[in-house]
């Protein structure tokens, strides 16, 4: 019996990415792949690239060129690379990465079985030129988990028409294309039937779901539709933009049980000025009435952004804006990056005139502030009960059991430790919260029939 190719996975980026690799790995299992977790054992390895910015790329290549040294010292035949970076800027690795055996581009996903020379599905890939991404997936396209089996994130459109002045994403992920109604709930449907509770939705812009098939209420109807499915226990938005967002879907986050109180809204800068530069408008105050609105809405909301510094031209009084509305907001969790200087954007038209070691101590000092913010935040949660969901033993030791609140989306924010209770991975238990550390929060399981719940 032929032995079966055995394939290891590099999947680097965002959760839109991952969804991608997931649908690579649903084309393998369908030619009886077997998965290493050690890139040295591996006969096979795919590479997932992200090409956003330039740290991202250069992890990418740093990643591509160190597998490839596996060729030399283990027992790897082939190497694929799939993603961003290959869709962005397939010419120049063509020329440059010899050492790769194939590259397939964001419309060619189907393609990692030829690619990776496990079977010929009709002749030879194509080398298709760099470009704007076309194709959406639907819910029959196979797709394994790289999730736990209880969460999973569920991609309800490709693409972007923004046109922010930082972001080279529409060049290469193309214009915002939304999958249908029906398709989604059919994915979701299915998903659920495997097992998963947590549903995490994911989209360049997910409040603009719909807009571009004429349906202005999409999300919202959408969310309803999602509710409605039993096994469902957690549905989470990731991505709103504040200039797509509705009070339509605000009552729908707010009033359907299943969606959980959490906003997650990359808003990038508060000074407008700044918003201006990156084409996006709106200010400190725009934001802020618009956080409002959800807050009014909603009990004690876990709100998440993202934020640049180093934007060119930013001064020290734009900067001292965006610190004063951090202040201000008190999110409970926040990302920022320093400003990336990329081609096919019209921001490289601009002078890239922040030094980068100004931009990293303007993230210092951004995440030094948010730093004690999320502190006080958690530290207002403590003596509630709220539900966990359980994620298993700690990595560090078996003393701890790790879970998150509906507050705390997978990889990004904080988790719970439970010291105290057993439960299996996968379940939801009530937590009382005792303590805090750092962004994280400690509690122990509250048996049945002595509960009172908080908001998370």
């Amino acid at each position: 019996m032929k032995q079966a190719p055995r394939v290891g996975i590099i999947s680097l980026g965002c959760a839109k990415n991952l969804v991608d690799t997931e649908i690579m790995l649903g084309h393998l299992d369908r030619h009886g792949c077997e998965y290493v977790l050690e890139p040295g054992d591996a006969d096979i390895i795919v590479i997932n690239t992200c090409g956003f910015i330039g740290p991202a790329r250069e992890e990418s290549i740093r990643t591509i060129l160190e597998t490839a040294e596996l060729k030399k010292t283990g027992r790897l035949k082939r190497l694929v690379v799939a993603g961003c970076m290959v869709q962005r800027y397939r010419e120049q690795l063509l020329a440059n990465l010899p050492e790769v055996d194939a590259f397939i581009g964001l419309d060619e996903l189907p393609k990692v079985i030829e690619s990776a020379g496990i079977a010929s599905l009709g002749g030879p890939a194509t080398v298709a030129p760099s470009g704007p991404s076309l194709s959406l997936y639907d819910h029959l396209a196979p797709r394994h988990l790289a999730t736990p089996s209880w969460t999973a994130y569920l991609k309800i459109a490709e693409g972007c028409d923004h046109a922010c002045s930082f972001c080279a994403i529409p060049s290469f992920r193309g214009a915002f294309r939304s999958r249908t109604q029906d398709d989604l709930v059919a994915e979701a449907e299915r998903l659920a039937a495997a097992g998963v509770r947590e549903l995490n939705l994911i989209a360049q812009d997910t409040s603009h779901y719909g807009r571009d098939r004429g349906e202005p209420d999409g999300l919202p109807r959408l969310l309803e539709a999602l509710n409605a499915i039993d096994d469902l226990h957690w549905i989470r938005i990731h991505y709103l933009y504040p200039n797509t967002v509705t009070d339509k879907l605000i009552e729908a986050m707010a009033g359907l049980p299943k969606v959980v109180n959490y906003v997650d809204m990359p808003l990038q800068h508060a000074d407008s000025a700044v918003l201006s530069r990156m084409l996006r408008g709106g200010s400190a105050d725009s934001h802020i009435k618009l956080l409002e609105r959800f807050r009014r809405r909603m009990d004690d909301p876990a709100m998440r952004t993202t934020l640049i510094v180093g934007f060119p031209g930013e001064t020290e009084d734009e900067f001292g804006h965006l610190l004063d509305f951090v202040r201000e907001v008190r999110f409970d969790h926040v990302g920022v990056f320093t400003y990336s200087h990329e081609e096919d954007t019209s921001a490289h038209r601009l002078e890239d005139d922040v030094p980068q070691e100004l931009m990293d101590e303007r993230r210092g000092a951004v995440m030094e502030l948010q730093a004690g913010i999320a502190g006080e935040r958690n530290k207002e949660r403590l003596g509630r009960t709220v539900e966990v969901l359980v994620e298993g033993t700690h990595p560090e030791t078996e003393l701890l059991l790790t879970g998150r609140t509906a507050g705390q989306s997978q990889d990004v924010d904080g988790q719970v430790l439970i010291n105290d209770g057993q439960a299996e991975p996968g379940s939801f238990v009530q937590v009382e919260l005792t303590e805090t550390a750092g962004y994280d929060l400690v509690g122990r399981i509250v048996p049945a029939g002595d509960r009172s719940t908080g908001a998370p």
